[in-house]
């Protein structure tokens, strides 16, 4: 028996809380601030000025959003690797929502590793900022545009899904009752996110 199935209570709780936090929280700190795209090309770069200028601001996405972003990878797609999909035998709606939660998965680490490295990584290494009129050509490709609608929304939704998964597995929401509840909740979150980035990548090709 390997040391992850020894511990895979463990890991698969912590992988649970990285989730939400803090990468979850990351998620909407991200969408907030690039909502303030939608206010102009000044509000945003002021936004994001104001957030590179925090001290310590490496160690912060090095410690608390890189390396708990890449755990939470790496074991996803361990999960994804050992995952049963059976949807076309159980076709209600939780085992749908068990199928799509790996697929936004892999959808969302592409995406990730890719915005990660074109906008924080590679503009780190050249000394660039990220301005309004990069991201502006950034998705001035129409192609380009569509991946970023498509990682988009795989995110939002892995994150609100997963965050009704997070809700069950620490023993928030029990009954099924509360279950129900907390899944129209998460579809909601879904919902506003998606909504509120996309108004951003579209402020930004306006």
């Amino acid at each position: 028996m390997s040391v992850l199935e020894k511990n895979h209570f463990l890991v698969r709780k912590l992988h649970s809380l990285f989730g939400v936090i803090p990468i979850g929280l990351f998620l909407l700190e991200h969408l907030y601030t690039n909502s303030f795209a939608t206010q102009g090309a000044e509000a945003f770069n002021s936004k994001v000025e104001f957030l590179q200028s925090l001290s310590y601001v490496l160690y912060i996405e090095l410690f608390l959003i890189l390396l708990p972003i890449l755990f939470h990878a790496l074991y996803g797609l361990y999960i994804v690797y050992v995952a049963k999909n059976n949807i076309l035998k159980y076709t209600y709606y939780r085992n749908w929502a068990f199928y799509l939660q790996r697929i936004s998965a892999l959808i969302t680490l592409v995406f990730v590793v890719y915005h990660l490295w074109v906008l924080r990584i590679s503009a780190f290494l050249t000394g660039h900022e990220v301005t309004f009129a990069v991201m502006t050509q950034h998705l001035a490709n129409p192609l380009m545009f569509a991946f970023y609608v498509i990682g988009l929304t795989a995110a939002t939704y892995h994150f609100a899904n997963g965050l009704w998964a997070f809700l069950v597995s620490w023993g928030i929401t029990i009954g099924p009752k509360a279950q129900r509840i907390s899944a129209y909740v998460s579809a909601f979150i879904f919902v506003v996110l998606t909504v509120m980035g996309l108004q951003a990548l579209f402020a930004f090709v306006a």
